[in-house]
């Protein structure tokens, strides 16, 4: 196992192992709650909640993937949370276009037989919505490399249970 990375895993275990603190939502946030709580109150689902825990985690994590991985994409398949990610380049981004970007999958995403057109994802845009996550954290880091934008969102529970609807 790569060092770095087992350094990383014990990093954020630490930074989500203790006692969430009081619920004090920082003024990052407030983007990311604002737009995930837009697409989950337009299809009936409540509202998430701010984990400080989760959004520590989310931030070592998007700055590991910009110093140590040259702005890759994380591996978000093995941890114990939901997880969606962007990149991009040459815009500005924001936690509104983050989220926006992730909530576009919604055109391809059939409510009824729950699935998703023929090739395309609709699995971000379905962990917004999930029904049973009730907590975000998120961070996003400006990376050199093509001026690009690295944004991570970490959902307590994770989303996508396989032959469930995310509402």
């Amino acid at each position: 196992m790569n060092k770095a990375f087992l350094v990383f895993t014990v990093l954020i275990w630490r930074a989500t192992a203790q006692a969430p603190p009081a619920a004090v939502v920082p003024p990052e946030a407030q983007g990311y709650l604002e737009a995930h709580n837009k697409a989950r109150a337009d299809v009936g689902v409540a509202p998430l909640k701010w984990n400080i825990q989760l959004g520590k985690a989310t931030s070592l994590l998007v700055r590991f993937q910009r110093d140590r991985q040259n702005c890759q994409f994380a591996n978000l398949t093995s941890g114990k949370y939901g997880g969606n990610q962007m990149w991009a380049t040459g815009e500005v981004v924001t936690p509104q276009t983050v989220v926006d970007n992730w909530v576009s999958e919604k055109t391809y995403y059939t409510y009824a037989n729950n699935s998703c057109a023929p090739s395309h994802r609709c699995g971000v845009y379905t962990q917004v919505v999930w029904r049973n996550s009730a907590e975000l954290g998120c961070a996003l880091a400006r990376c050199s490399k093509d001026q690009s934008t690295l944004a991570i969102c970490f959902y307590n529970p994770p989303g996508n249970v396989i032959g469930e609807s995310p509402y």
